[in-house]
């Protein structure tokens, strides 16, 4: 477990486990007053959280389960990345994929939010890869069983 520095500027809960097994924790939505996503729109809700993630760690910003199959509201950008620089406000980029409005309010739970290690690379060019069973086998390579 690490310790992450973070401030919260809304009146809500901060993320938290749900469960003992949870990987991811919820993120809330902070608005001044409801939104309405029509349907296909996008929009970017503000969740009042500023945190400092150590170097080494990203936060997957991903869609919740319940709010995709029972309303088809996901994130855009699924998984969306903050980066250990980053210091701004967490957003989360949401679309409307169902035919019907959909109402945001404030405090409603509308993503999940992963703290994930990350490993850098050095790229070495090469002429040539090692090959391997599967080859250059790419989507649908190993059949429809």
């Amino acid at each position: 477990m690490i310790s992450v520095s973070i401030i919260n500027k809304s009146p809500h809960p901060l993320p938290e486990y749900q469960t003992t097994g949870s990987s991811g924790m919820d993120l809330r939505a902070w608005l001044a007053e409801p939104v309405t996503l029509r349907p296909m729109e996008r929009m970017l809700i503000p969740t009042g959280l500023y945190m400092e993630l150590p170097d080494g760690y990203e936060a997957q910003i991903r869609p919740r389960s319940g709010i995709a199959i029972k309303r088809g509201i996901t994130v855009v950008n699924a998984p969306g990345t903050i980066d250990s620089d980053y210091r701004g406000e967490i957003k989360v980029a949401l679309i409307n994929l169902s035919d019907e409005d959909q109402v945001i309010s404030d405090g409603e739970r509308i993503a999940q939010m992963i703290i994930a290690v990350y490993t850098r690379v050095h790229w070495q060019e090469a002429n040539t890869l090692e090959n391997t069973q599967r080859g250059a086998g790419g989507f649908g390579h190993s059949g429809v069983h």
